[in-house]
């Protein structure tokens, strides 16, 4: 049974999976609640070939954008901003689960991501 336990230093990878991963092999966790983001790239940003990821409702929207910059591969000092259904650009401490249940459509929240200003 302690072979069992995860490590607090799990992977990214592990936190975040993709729209095809989404079901839970392990009873256990079985009570966290993942939203589905479709990302989508603005101006000059670059395309994500995975657009669609199922996130952890408590993840603050500050982790989904550093997540965004390593998985695009930006340099440490690049910024990048995340708009909500291109209209406003959320607080990086605002938690997943508040956007979607504000802003969420078709079961998904959609966020536009961007390396320049765009709206807002």
């Amino acid at each position: 049974m302690a072979d069992d336990k995860q490590t607090e230093d799990a992977s990214t990878a592990s936190e975040i999976k993709s729209d095809g991963d989404k079901e839970n092999s392990d009873p256990g966790k079985s009570d966290k609640v993942k939203i589905d983001i479709l990302l989508k790239a603005t101006g000059n940003a670059p395309i994500m070939k995975k657009k669609k990821w199922a996130v952890d409702a408590e993840k603050p929207i500050g982790w989904i954008m550093e997540f965004v910059k390593k998985y695009l591969k930006l340099e440490p000092d690049e910024k990048l901003f995340l708009y909500v259904n291109q209209t406003f650009a959320p607080s990086p401490d605002q938690l997943v689960k508040n956007l979607y249940e504000c802003f969420g459509t078709d079961g998904k929240l959609v966020l536009h991501y961007c390396k320049s200003q765009a709206w807002g």
